[in-house]
C-alpha cells in the first residue's frame, strides 16, 4: 500500500508506533538511518531532518556540512522484528541542501531523474533483482568467520540445505513488509543462498534491493549467524553476483528488447565501475558462471547478457556482471541510461554468442571483448567516458575514482 504524509501520520498514530527510522544510503550503497518519535514526523514531512554530512563518507567536509531528509510516504513499512508494542516503522528519504535543491550525491534522486528522463522519452522500466549471498558461522565472540552453515550444494535440500528454515523466515519477513519473493533455493557454493524478487519499477525494485540486505543480516543473526554479501567470501568458491533483470516498454507497445541490450552491451565498460566498485569484484569475473566477455545470448548462463526462457511480459534481459557491493540506485539509473542510449539510437547487438564461454578455444574468445579486468582498469574507462560524465555528478566520480 502507498500512504500519503497524512495517511502516515495517522497511521503513526493509530498503531502504536513509537520510532520512525528515516533511510538513506551513501554513495557505495551502505544504508544509513536517524530514528525520530511521532511528534516530530510533521516537521520531518514538511522542513526536513538534518544531518550532519560530514560524518558520511563522500557527502562532504565540515563546511556546509548540514544536509536535510525529507521521508517518501509511499516507502512506509514496518520492522516485522521489533516488538508489536511501540512498533517501529522506516521510510526512504530524499536528501536535499537546507534550500532544497537536491543533493547531488544522494543516488535515489539521481535513479528518480532516471526514471524522468526514460519517461519522457516515452518508455517505461522494470526491474527484478537475484542477489546472492553466504551464511558464515559465528565464532564465540559473536563475530563472523569463513566456516559455512552448511556443505550443500546448487538447489540441494534439507538436511544438506540448513539454510532453508533461515530463507523461509527472510522470505515471510519480506512479505511482512509488502515485498513479493518470487523464489529462493541454495546455491553452488557451502553456505551460499539465492533469494529472488518479482518485477517493479526502478523505484521500488532499488528500494527493494537495499531492504532485502537488512533484513537478511538481521533474520541471520537471530539465529546465530553472519549474511556476507561480499563478491568473493572464499577465494576457490563461487563469487556472489546481483543479476539485474531489465524490460522495457514504449509506449506503443515496440518490442526494444534488443536495442536495450545493445545499449547495456555498448556501455557496460564504462560504467563497470559502479555495478562491481570493490577491488575482490574482479576476482569473481571469468568463472563459476560470473561472465568475462562482452556477450550475449538465449538461455546462456556463460554469457554477459542472458536473456531467460520467458514470453510476453516476462521477457527481458539479465544483466549478469553486477555484485552486491554495488550501490542499485545508482546501478539501475545507469542502467535505464544505457538502454535509452540503445533504444534512442537504434542500436542493435552483434550476432548471439551460442557457445559455452567457459569451454570456448582461445582463439574464438580472442573475437570477444572483455570486462574490465581490475578496478583501476574499470576506473580508468569511467574517468574518460563521456556517458558516465554525461550522467553521474563530477563529486561522485571522483569519489570512485580513488
Amino acid at each position: 500500500m502507498k500512504y500519503s504524509s497524512q495517511e502516515v501520520m495517522q497511521y503513526v498514530n493509530e498503531e502504536d508506533v513509537k520510532f520512525i527510522r528515516l533511510a538513506f544510503c551513501d554513495i557505495y550503497g551502505k544504508q544509513k538511518n536517524i530514528s525520530i518519535m511521532p511528534g516530530e514526523l510533521g516537521r520531518a514531512f514538511e522542513y526536513g531532518i538534518a544531518l550532519d554530512a560530514s560524518a558520511i563518507g563522500g557527502f562532504g567536509d565540515e563546511t556546509h556540512s548540514d544536509l536535510l531528509l525529507y521521508p517518501d510516504p509511499s516507502t512506509l513499512s514496518v520492522l516485522p522484528w521489533r516488538p508489536e508494542h511501540g512498533r517501529v516503522v522506516r521510510m526512504f528519504c530524499d536528501i536535499t541542501y537546507p534550500d532544497g535543491t537536491a543533493f547531488e550525491c544522494d543516488t535515489r534522486s539521481l535513479l528518480k531523474k532516471a526514471i524522468s528522463d526514460a519517461k519522457q522519452a516515452g518508455i517505461d522500466f522494470a526491474f527484478g533483482a537475484e542477489m546472492e549471498f553466504y551464511l558464515f558461522k559465528l565464532d564465540e565472540n559473536g563475530e563472523q568467520t569463513k566456516i559455512p552453515y552448511d556443505d550443500a550444494g546448487y538447489m540441494d535440500i534439507a538436511p544438506e540445505d540448513r539454510g532453508e528454515n533461515v530463507r523461509r523466515e527472510i522470505c515471510l519477513t519480506l512479505e511482512q513488509m509488502d515485498i513479493r519473493p518470487e523464489s529462493s533455493h541454495h546455491e553452488e557454493g557451502p553456505g551460499q543462498n539465492e533469494i529472488d524478487f518479482r518485477y517493479s519499477g526502478a523505484l521500488s525494485a532499488a528500494d527493494n534491493a537495499m531492504t532485502f540486505q537488512t533484513v537478511v543480516k538481521t533474520v541471520a543473526r537471530r539465529n546465530g549467524l553472519c549474511a556476507d554479501f561480499s563478491p568473493k567470501p572464499l577465494p576457490d568458491k563461487p563469487g556472489n553476483g546481483f543479476h539485474v533483470n531489465i524490460s522495457a516498454k514504449t509506449e506503443n507497445g515496440e518490442d526494444v528488447l534488443q536495442h536495450l541490450i545493445a545499449g547495456m552491451l555498448a556501455k557496460v565498460p564504462d560504467i563497470t565501475a559502479f555495478l562491481n566498485p570493490s577491488d575482490s569484484s574482479y576476482e569473481r569475473f571469468g568463472n563459476n558462471k560470473a561472465p568475462k566477455y562482452i556477450s550475449w545470448s538465449s538461455e546462456n548462463r556463460s554469457q554477459l547478457v542472458r536473456v531467460p526462457a520467458a514470453v510476453g511480459k516476462y521477457r527481458r534481459a539479465e544483466l549478469r556482471s553486477p555484485d552486491p557491493s554495488a550501490n542499485p540506485y545508482l546501478a539501475f539509473a545507469l542502467l535505464i541510461y544505457a538502454g535509452l542510449y540503445g533504444i534512442t539510437n537504434r542500436l542493435l547487438p552483434p550476432p548471439a554468442a551460442d557457445i559455452n564461454l567457459f569451454k570456448a578455444d582461445e582463439d574464438i574468445l580472442k573475437n570477444f571483448d572483455t570486462l574490465p579486468c581490475s578496478r583501476q582498469e574499470a576506473v580508468d574507462l569511467m574517468k574518460n567516458s563521456e556517458f558516465v560524465k554525461r550522467h553521474v555528478p563530477k563529486a561522485i566520480i571522483q569519489i570512485y575514482g580513488k
